[in-house]
């Protein structure tokens, strides 16, 4: 994708001054980081992400070797599995007989765009009722760009029944969900070029819940214990984390076995690894003015740890919305807010450290709002496929052998 700089600009300076200067700072400490040889872990959110087109982003840093780590939601899984984005006409349910009280908000029934060719694929795996595919095309309706799967017929259902079956692959391999399906997944999503790479990619345990059958799924295919542990790992491993428009994220980093701002001391006291946040960095893009508030609180008086050390509440002390992830972020030392929008800040930290490290991205997102961000989200919807199930299991298949 051509990489429109002037923009990009525009973004830069659409920031305030105070974002401008952290992310600067941000994007100097991923720097560093890999030219040290450091590793760089992403902690993602659903939503944003997925329509700014950040998730794909993310998959090109990850290629690129940038990113070495990503937690995300199992939302996110199930959208990536269904291709990230799709084209879908959103009809009046009523039009096919489908019970009211059974439809989402507005009584409204959503239909996949597909090739004729992805359909016959599909109707290989699971009965299509194709009549009421003939319906959904006559029917009047309107077409919009919207997170891939989930709601829409049949892409929805297929990826709850294939959430199915790679559950089952999980147990027979004890292997995580993501992992599996990430065999099968398009390289130009997180889960398939982590699967590519060798890299993590785990939904964390407050982000489980979401995603229909597939964050069921994902919650039963491995214990939550083993979960934790494994991104206390990934974590433990990363010298910089960046948080995407992303909520519960101290029950993310601080965890089980995390001792610098989590609850960690007694899985220490007790002889298991454990890991520390101190000395990390901790950047977070995000909307909310009072997580740079709650920072600038905690650094001109101390005030959130002394209201952690009193054991008094910090949304009555600090007079503010506390939102439960500004507590460690506030406290840490190593932390970086910068507030805006995701869609004008990813794009401009992504091409600042492809270019400090001589790295030419071959996607880059917009925001959505603009021309090039509909003409970005046009080209997710054309090139980043589905869930290949054929490439899923014969992946399955070797991995059996080689095991």
């Amino acid at each position: 994708m051509e990489i429109k700089r002037d923009l990009l600009n525009d973004f830069y300076n659409g920031l305030d001054e105070r974002s401008r200067e952290a992310l600067d700072s941000a994007v100097s400490k991923v720097v560093e980081t890999k030219k040290r040889g450091g590793k760089v872990a992403v902690v993602t959110g659903s939503g944003p992400n997925l329509h700014e087109g950040v998730t794909t982003l993310i998959a090109e840093l990850m290629e690129k070797g940038v990113v070495d780590g990503v937690t995300t939601s199992s939302a996110v899984i199930n959208h990536e599995m269904s291709g990230s984005l799709d084209r879908v006409k959103m009809c009046d349910a009523s039009r096919f007989g489908l019970d009211r009280t059974k439809m989402p908000r507005g009584n409204v029934f959503e239909f996949t765009e597909l090739a004729e060719e992805d359909i016959d694929l599909i109707s290989k795996e699971m009965i299509i009722d194709r009549d009421l595919l003939e319906k959904g095309k006559a029917s009047e309706g309107r077409m919009v760009i919207k997170a891939a799967g989930n709601m829409a017929y049949p892409m929805g259902l297929r990826t709850e029944k294939i959430a199915e079956e790679i559950l089952s692959l999980s147990r027979q391999s004890g292997l995580p969900f993501e992992t599996i399906a990430g065999w099968g997944c398009d390289s130009r999503t997180m889960l398939g070029m982590g699967a590519e790479k060798g890299l993590p990619v785990l939904v964390t345990i407050p982000q489980m819940v979401g995603g229909g059958h597939v964050g069921l799924a994902v919650g039963d295919s491995i214990p939550v214990a083993e979960r934790s542990r494994r991104i206390a790992d990934m974590l433990g491993a990363a010298d910089v984390i960046i948080e995407s428009a992303v909520a519960l994220t101290q029950e993310i980093h601080d965890g089980p076995f995390e001792t610098y701002t989590g609850h960690g001391i007694w899985s220490w006291w007790q002889g298991q690894p454990v890991f520390s946040l101190e000395g990390k960095t901790l950047i977070r893009f995000d909307l909310d003015e009072n997580l740079r508030l709650a920072q600038d609180l905690q650094k001109n008086s101390s005030m959130i740890q002394e209201a952690i050390d009193k054991g008094l509440p910090k949304t009555k002390i600090s007079k503010i919305p506390f939102r439960m992830e500004m507590s460690a972020f506030a406290r840490h030392e190593g932390s970086i807010p910068v507030i805006g929008d995701i869609g004008m800040i990813w794009p401009v930290f992504a091409l600042r450290i492809a270019d400090e490290l001589g790295i030419e991205l071959d996607f880059i997102s917009y925001k959505q709002e603009t021309e090039e961000g509909r003409e970005m989200r046009e080209w997710i919807v054309k090139n980043v496929k589905f869930l290949n199930r054929e490439k899923m299991l014969k992946k399955f298949r070797e991995w059996n052998v080689n095991k």
